[in-house]
């Protein structure tokens, strides 16, 4: 039998500045810094941060010139994904909003051109929601 694992743990993305991108993920996403993990930073090791629920944690790792990550993609259900796609909008950080027939996708970047996606999987209710908004205002979408 092959041992299991229990999800991803975190995740690293590279940085010029861990401050500036800790205040960018807490304003755009909400993240804090795990303060039980701030000392790893101090010693070069990654500024830990998480979201609200506490089980996403991002690893910022600080580096001269970052070459961007690939994207990292966040899931959310259907009321909270138009919720993103409109804080996303309204902060001038919405890059496109998706149509993968089976899942709706939200794409924007960081500063420092780190790709992000937000995901939803009921394509029903987005496509429902989109279409009614569309109707309303040509311009969204």
């Amino acid at each position: 039998m092959t041992a299991r694992l229990t999800g991803i743990d975190h995740i690293h993305v590279y940085v010029p500045d861990r401050a500036a991108a800790a205040a960018w993920f807490a304003q755009v996403l909400g993240f804090h810094i795990v303060e039980s993990l701030r000392f790893w930073a101090t010693a070069g090791g990654p500024l830990t941060i998480e979201d609200a629920s506490g089980s996403i944690h991002l690893a910022l790792f600080e580096k001269e010139h970052p070459t961007p990550s690939t994207a990292i993609a966040f899931g959310a259900d259907s009321r909270n994904f138009l919720a993103w796609k409109r804080d996303l909008e309204q902060q001038g950080l919405l890059l496109r909003c998706s149509d993968h027939q089976v899942a709706w996708s939200l794409y924007f970047c960081d500063p420092n051109q780190n790709s992000y996606e937000i995901t939803c999987y009921d394509y029903a209710a987005i496509a429902q929601a989109l279409q009614a908004s569309s109707l309303r205002d040509p311009a969204t979408n």
